[in-house]
């Protein structure tokens, strides 16, 4: 058994266990807190998509994380309240199922990618990272802008979403469904990186205009891998939004993608499993310097630097070793 399924395995087994020894070592919290960075994970590991595998950086990964939030949350709302959503031209009412509700926030999020998408692969380099932080700015002042749905202070969700057999509203459920959700996208991302697709997506990477000249057609290939990553944000917006049960227009704000981008870089980009641990490493940075500091991170600065000069495949890449792209 190498380093890597070493490393893979060990990580799987703590995840597993994490409830158990949360409640062993009388510390509930944990669950919460591991709940989080599990969702931070499955949105860091939709960006390495784009970013590791794609080439495509992006400044604005945020935007579809909010819009898959913001969803679920209005919709949520307007069905504890009874209240349609929209009464013209047709009436759309509320629901709490997460059945509907998180499918909706997926094909929600992915749609916002699409035209996103669609118009910033036009450009390439400075230009599509600049385009992209516009448009999730420009979504960022929208919600701000509705009053009715608490703008710039946000909205809180009455009560978890409902699910048949799950009780979201336990800590215990819902992080195991949060776990079982991140499993399967990046069992779902690994078939897809490893495809005939992924391998295209790949070497728009390395060599676009070698790409096109063999017939294929990029851009094409690299928006689709652009609404994959988007509509995987939203999934990791539906559930930020029954963890905190409570979302605001920061969701959207591109120190949140900025946020996303560092747990990518931290963990192992073109790794898939490295932004997990990007994810995990950031949170608890957070979580623990926190407690000393309002200020903590002036340490994730020297740290990021020291990952980069001395682990230059991230944090997973220097526990797992070898030269392998793709997790």
């Amino acid at each position: 058994m190498n380093r890597k399924t070493l490393a893979i395995t060990g990580g799987a087994i703590l995840l597993l266990v994490l409830p158990l020894l949360a409640a062993l070592l009388d510390e509930p919290y944990l669950v919460t807190l591991f709940s989080r960075i599990l969702i931070y994970a499955l949105a860091a590991v939709s960006l390495d998509l784009m970013l590791g595998f794609g080439g495509m950086v992006s400044l604005g990964h945020a935007a579809f994380f909010g819009v898959g939030a913001y969803a679920v949350c209005i919709l949520s709302v307007h069905g504890f309240e009874g209240t349609p959503v929209l009464t013209w031209p047709f009436t759309v009412g509320g629901h709490e199922s997460a059945l509907l509700l998180w499918p909706l926030a997926v094909l929600l999020a992915a749609l916002a990618a699409a035209v996103i998408g669609a118009l910033s692969l036009r450009t390439s380099g400075m230009h599509f990272i600049m385009i992209t932080l516009a448009f999730a700015q420009m979504l960022y002042y929208f919600f701000v802008s509705l009053e009715t749905y608490g703008g710039d202070d946000g909205m809180s969700l009455f009560a978890r979403n409902t699910m048949p057999g799950v009780d979201l509203a336990d800590d215990r459920q819902f992080y195991y469904l949060c776990l079982a959700v991140l499993a399967t996208f990046l069992f779902l991302a690994h078939r897809l990186v490893n495809s005939r697709f992924g391998m295209v997506v790949r070497g728009c990477k390395e060599n676009e205009r070698r790409m096109k000249t063999l017939g294929f057609p990029t851009f094409r290939y690299r928006l689709v891998c652009f609404v994959i990553a988007g509509a995987g944000a939203g999934l990791a917006g539906a559930l930020i939004t029954n963890q905190t049960e409570y979302v605001s227009p920061g969701l959207l704000h591109w120190t949140r993608s900025g946020e996303i981008l560092v747990m990518v870089l931290l963990g192992g980009m073109g790794t898939l499993f490295g932004p997990v641990l990007g994810a995990a490493a950031l949170l608890l940075m957070e979580e623990m310097l926190s407690i000393y500091t309002e200020h903590w991170m002036i340490y994730l600065g020297p740290f990021l630097i020291l990952v980069v000069l001395f682990a230059k495949r991230g944090i997973y890449g220097w526990i797992a070793g070898g030269t392998g792209n793709h997790g």
